[in-house]
Parts: C-alpha cells; structure tokens; sequence
C-alpha cells in the first residue's frame, strides 16, 4: 500500500507539472499564394501586381504599401547593355528598388539581343516579356535576390514575389527558393514549362505578411555559354533566361 500510495503521489506530481507547464503547439507555417502561368502570362502577372498593389517604381524609402517592378528596359541601364558587368546594386543605388542581386558566377548581362552575342542558336530560343531586354547570370545558372529598403543599405523583407521567365524547357528545374530572415525555407515554386513558341512562363507568390527576406533563383540545368545549346537545339541543357521581377515593397527586416 505504501509503495502504491507513493506512485499515485508522483502520478500527481507529474500532472500537476503538467498542468503548471503545458504543451504549446509549434506556430503553423505561413499559407502561400501561388500564381502560375504559361504562354500569355499576362493576365497572372497582373494578377500578381493587383495583389500586391500599385508600383512604387524607384521612390526611395519604405512606402506603406505597393510593389517594386524590374523590366531591365530603362535608359539607365543602356551603359551595361550586353556586356557581363551589370552591378549587382544597380536596383537600389542607380534605381531605388531594393534589391541587390548576387551569384556564383562572374556577373550579369542585361541583353538586348536575345543573347545572340553569346551563342547565335540562343536568338531563337529566347523572348521577352516587355520589351526588349532580358537578363542572366552569367557563368551559373543561379542568382539570389536579396532586399533592402529602397534606396538604403538596411536589410528588407516583402509580401511576395513573382518572376517571368523564357524558355522552360524541363518541369521543376526553374523554381524559386524563398528564405525567411532567419534563414528558415518558405517553399520551393517551380515555374510550368512553355507551351507555345513564345517561350514564356510565370511563377509567383504572396503571403499575408512580409516575410521574404531572400530567394534563390535557379535557371534551368546549365549556365549561357558559347558551346552550350539548348535542349530544343540538340544540347543536353536546359537553357532559361529572365525578365520581368515584381514584389512587394521591401519593408525594414526587425
């Protein structure tokens, strides 16, 4: 009797902690909003732009509320123009967009000729979104984009982002990683292959709060290169370039 009084005692005991400490379920993932398209995109992209609201275009600072837009086509641009030196904070210093881009390769190119200048067989691979520039890393088939606010070296975080891109080729080999400010993953969006000779396609994706703080884009299998073609030309790579970026405004990470 003395030994089962003194279990039911601790039995107690643990119950009582129990209840002086309770269990408390971990928060749940944040809920995405995933917009995709293929062929004409424009009606995702615009649904995309409508959800975040109106452009901001370069105003520097935090805005209350709106978008940022990247179309590589602004006269400020024309210096860097098909060469492989684009800066990598030419959308927060030059334009004040928020955000600076890096990659492993050796830089950027901001194109005007499909990437023709590259290789001669990439003219009729790629297409624009709007007109007439579109944009690679050069060297890698990756680039990050991180945010800041516009115009400032302080670190940013945004409601959503979207990308338009050409030529996908291959299902799931473009995406977009998205990472919280502490690092953590927000998902992994991967962008539909084309369906029509125009070459385009679209991903993108909200949340009800900025969280965004940096995303990984991959292009495709293999990096632009002089003896590099794409599938559809008889290489063994599947070749994607970039156009138009759109997300939320960056507001100051906490």
């Amino acid at each position: 009797m003395r030994t089962m009084r003194w279990m039911g005692l601790a039995v107690l005991g643990v119950m009582m902690a129990c209840d002086d400490n309770p269990v408390v379920a971990p928060n749940p993932a944040p809920v995405a909003t995933v917009y995709t398209a293929t062929g004409d995109v424009t009606a995702k992209v615009d649904e995309l732009r409508n959800a975040l609201g109106p452009s901001n275009g370069g105003t520097a600072g935090e805005q209350p509320s709106g978008r940022r837009e990247i179309g590589w086509d602004g006269a400020g641009a024309n210096p860097f123009n098909n060469k492989n030196d684009f800066p990598a904070d030419f959308f927060n210093t030059n334009v004040k967009a928020g955000a600076i881009f890096t990659t492993a390769g050796t830089g950027f190119r901001n194109d005007s000729t499909l990437f023709s200048e590259i290789n001669p067989a990439y003219g009729a691979e790629f297409n624009f979104f709007s007109a007439n520039r579109i944009f690679s890393p050069i060297g890698s088939n990756q680039l990050d984009q991180l945010f800041q606010v516009a115009g400032q070296p302080t670190p940013a975080v945004v409601r959503g982002f979207g990308i338009v891109f050409s030529d996908v080729d291959l299902a799931d080999k473009t995406t977009i990683q998205l990472y919280a400010k502490d690092g953590s993953g927000l998902g992994t969006y991967s962008a539909p292959v084309r369906s029509d000779a125009g070459g385009l396609s679209f991903v993108g994706v909200t949340f009800t709060d900025a969280i965004i703080a940096r995303v990984r884009i991959t292009l495709g299998t293999g990096a632009l290169d002089a003896n590099i073609n794409d599938v559809t030309a008889g290489g063994t790579a599947d070749l994607v370039v970039l156009d138009n970026l759109i997300y939320g405004e960056p507001r100051k990470a906490f």
